[in-house]
This record gives structure tokens, C-alpha cells and sequence, in this order.
């Protein structure tokens, strides 16, 4: 894997799970499926966490890129 740009990593990510945190100390983990340069994210099978405890499912989510503090794809995955 040639990671040269910070897309080039999310665009290496897509179709695997990701750990999203955003700036108001949510954390969510799905299957990236599609983003864009403003770091706007789709994600399925989207479970919230609290503390790496899972709280609910969400299934399909948007989330705003202006909110994203950080992506990593999930350990262990």
C-alpha cells in the first residue's frame, strides 16, 4: 500500500471497519463506504460506542466531515 496523501489512507480504507471520533467525543465503528475531499465519511453497520462499549446501532450514517476528529481503521480488523 502507497500512502503519499491523507485521502490516499481513507481511500485504502474503504470497504473495511474504521474507528470515527468526532469532536464532541461521540465514537462510532462501521464499514467505510464512500467520502469526499471535505472528509464527509458514509458508513454501514455503524455501531456508537461510549468508553469502547458498544451502545446502539445505527446501520447506515453520514457524518459531517467539519465534525471528524479522527479516523482509524478499527484494531484487530
Amino acid at each position: 500500500m502507497n500512502v503519499q496523501r491523507p485521502l490516499d489512507a481513507l481511500d485504502a480504507a474503504k470497504g473495511k471497519r474504521v474507528f470515527v471520533e468526532l469532536k464532541n467525543g461521540a465514537s462510532y465503528v462501521g464499514e467505510l463506504q464512500a467520502f469526499d475531499i471535505h472528509i464527509n465519511l458514509v458508513l454501514d453497520n455503524t455501531e456508537e460506542q461510549n468508553e469502547g462499549e458498544k451502545t446502539r446501532r445505527l446501520g447506515r450514517v453520514l457524518i459531517r466531515g467539519d465534525n471528524v476528529l479522527i479516523v482509524s481503521p478499527e484494531v484487530g480488523a
